[in-house]
């Protein structure tokens, strides 16, 4: 009888935590750039440990932030596309390091590995389903609910592990009324509210406590 040698199975957290052909680990300051819109799209990335700002500016100088990310999640995935420069700009709201995945090396593993194929898939659905509950966010709920919704996001609420209080980065409210999508005295005003019913806490750091949830479930 022929033994036969197992092949390993592909581990697609190993394959992200480790240097290798097409990949390096990058560590970013708080606040620095990672990419502009307009820069070469040829690079993947993964955030390892952080938080990462994505925003675009328009023909007119406006700016908005459409999304913000933390460990686990990917993000410069127009890379894998036709398309060649940034469509956004992507910048470092804590001190982060990732993963950069050149863009053949990205496909590469893809198309040969079905471990991270469906880890990415996955990754993609999520931020789909994101969106989309971004825009309905947009459309149907008040500027206060969409502030206390955000930062329920940043605190992670709804995770395994999240306990009743979570302490959060500091984010400008200029930053959060662009999330919103109000202005920065309005951010202000909902602010001070919630901090004073005792749903967050701000003395140098921003703690969101799950009280918050009750604006969001309030019609």
């Amino acid at each position: 009888m022929v033994n036969r040698r197992k092949t390993p199975s592909f581990d697609a957290k190993a394959f992200l935590s480790k240097i290798g052909m097409g990949r390096k680990m990058v560590s970013v300051p708080e606040r620095r750039t990672i990419f502009a819109q307009g820069d070469p799209c040829n690079a993947v990335f993964y955030i390892r440990t952080g938080k990462v700002k994505l925003t675009v500016v328009s023909a007119t100088g406006k700016e908005a932030t459409i999304g913000i990310l933390g460990a686990g999640d990917f993000f410069g995935e127009d890379a894998l596309l036709t398309q060649h420069v940034q469509l956004g700009t992507a910048t470092a709201l804590t001190s982060c390091t990732l993963m950069r995945i050149e863009k053949k090396a990205m496909l590469k593993v893809l198309h040969s590995e079905r471990a991270f194929s469906d880890l990415f898939v996955e990754h993609l659905l999520a931020k789909n389903f994101r969106y989309r509950e971004d825009l309905i966010d947009q459309l149907f709920n008040s500027s206060e609910k969409r502030l206390a919704r955000i930062l329920l996001m940043f605190a992670g609420f709804g995770k395994d592990g999240i306990g009743d209080r979570t302490e959060i980065p500091n984010v400008s409210q200029q930053t959060l009324a662009e999330m919103v999508g109000t202005t920065r005295s309005r951010v202000n005003t909902f602010m001070n509210k919630f901090r004073r019913l005792g749903f967050i806490d701000y003395d140098g750091s921003l703690e969101v406590r799950s009280s918050l949830l009750t604006v969001v479930l309030h019609e």
